[in-house]
């Protein structure tokens, strides 16, 4: 009654292929890396984009001093 052992895990797979055959269960194991891909790719892009908005808002940045001809 405690953890699966691997001859568990084995007839487990067995089952799943006889009730969902090869061919299903490799396009479904196909789209998984699909995603998994879309969503490292996401990530990176977000990444990528808030660097290219924090260069912008640093170029963006202005020295506020005043200069010697607004100096009282």
């Amino acid at each position: 009654m405690g953890s699966l052992s691997p001859l568990h895990l084995l007839v487990i797979g067995i089952v799943v292929l006889v009730l969902f055959g090869k061919g299903k269960v490799t396009s479904l194991m196909g789209e998984f890396g699909r995603g998994i891909t879309a969503f490292k790719k996401g990530v990176s892009d977000g990444s990528a984009e808030l660097e290219k908005d924090k260069e912008a808002a640093a170029a963006a940045a202005r020295d506020v001093t005043p200069a010697d001809k607004d100096k009282v």
